[in-house]
């Protein structure tokens, strides 16, 4: 077995780990707790009012590094995919904004997060979501099938990161639209340095810079990318807004 299957499938043990103590009542940490010093890490992303009435497990599972759902603008009617929905917290959320007329899809390599995510759902009453099993760098679902891709603090856990947002760029109807929250590290670290911020953080895996991670979307297509920093994790990392759009289709 290569080693990026090894690092990916004791990923997914991890997380599967997280989502049992949150089904057993814990409050699963995936971060150090000290990497984001200014509330923006988890649950804490997320004010009151952007999520009114979730499931209390949904919270406590959530394991981000920032509000996607800050950014990705949704309407009703339109169709979204998180990619790497944990507990189903942005799911649920992305579901109430795009009404009973939009569709919010779930993608979880974690069968344990899955579990989880679908009982959050049926307790939110949510009958316009869907969870998907498999992974982010092959996602499960046809060309051009949805309006927005969303993600909170996963595709920096990829080993193949292209592969995660060529596909991501597939999926995305002509004119759709990526906004997702993730980690990024500053121009100026060496190999050595990034490694050990990241040991520091705790859910970085391989982190780009803004440059690199700009370079890589416009590599698979996308235009009007946009990187915002939002928050300082220790060690030359950050949090950070990310932002692009698939071309509207020719003619």
């Amino acid at each position: 077995m290569s080693e990026p299957t090894d690092r990916r499938e004791a990923t997914v043990q991890r997380y599967s780990g997280l989502a049992q103590l949150a089904v057993s009542g814990g409050t699963p940490l995936d971060c150090e707790a000290g990497a984001f010093t200014d509330g923006c890490f988890g649950a804490a992303a997320y004010a009151d009012s952007d999520a009114p009435d979730v499931p209390e497990a949904a919270l406590r599972a959530s394991l981000g590094c920032g509000n996607p759902l800050a950014v990705a603008d949704l309407h009703p009617g339109e169709t979204v995919l998180d990619l790497g929905s944990g507990g189903g917290l942005d799911v649920l959320l992305s579901a109430r904004r795009v009404g009973p007329t939009g569709r919010a899809y779930g993608l979880d390599a974690s069968p344990d997060m899955l579990a989880l995510a679908r009982a959050n759902a049926e307790q939110a009453g949510a009958k316009n979501v869907e969870f998907l099993h498999g992974h982010i760098e092959d996602i499960p679902l046809p060309e051009a099938a949805v309006d927005v891709v969303i993600s909170n603090c996963v595709i920096n856990l990829s080993t193949d990161k292209p592969a995660v947002l060529a596909e991501a760029f597939r999926v995305l109807t002509h004119g759709g639209r990526l906004g997702i929250s993730d980690v990024i590290a500053d121009d100026g670290l060496d190999s050595d340095q990034r490694i050990a911020a990241e040991q520091h953080v705790g859910c970085a895996n391989g982190t780009l810079t803004a440059r690199e991670y700009g370079q890589l979307l416009q590599q698979v297509g996308f235009t009007s990318v946009r990187i915002t920093p939002t928050a300082d994790a220790g060690g030359g990392l950050h949090s950070a807004i990310i932002e692009a759009l698939k071309p509207s289709a020719a003619g």
